[in-house]
């Protein structure tokens, strides 16, 4: 199954550690938690993310999902993104790395 990825903070997943599941905030103003693949992951760093600290990068597989995970069309930035329509299983993490504020 493929790999994805998704940005959050160390405190965020710490919390979703302890409860079995993560839930970003888009979850509940969207629908669904936007991910990235490899090659979109650093875009994504700058445009949401400068300037932060404390960040970690979730490797995801999404064959141990327990939600679905879809690709969807964003014509603002006219490219293809994984959504998940649900919560993170901490199981499906395979892989948690932080990131250095000068990746960002």
């Amino acid at each position: 199954m493929p790999i994805i990825y998704h940005i959050t903070t160390a405190e965020a997943w710490n919390n979703a550690l302890a409860s079995g599941q993560y839930e970003a905030p888009s979850l509940k103003e969207e629908g669904f938690i936007h991910c990235s693949e490899a090659y979109q992951v650093h875009n994504i760093l700058q445009r949401y993310f400068a300037g932060q600290n404390n960040l970690v990068k979730l490797i995801i597989d999404t064959g141990k999902l327990e939600n679905q995970y879809v690709q969807e069309w964003s014509p603002t930035v006219k490219d293809t993104f994984p959504h998940i329509y649900g919560t993170i299983n901490t199981s499906a993490v395979i892989a948690v790395e932080p990131l250095r504020q000068e990746a960002v």
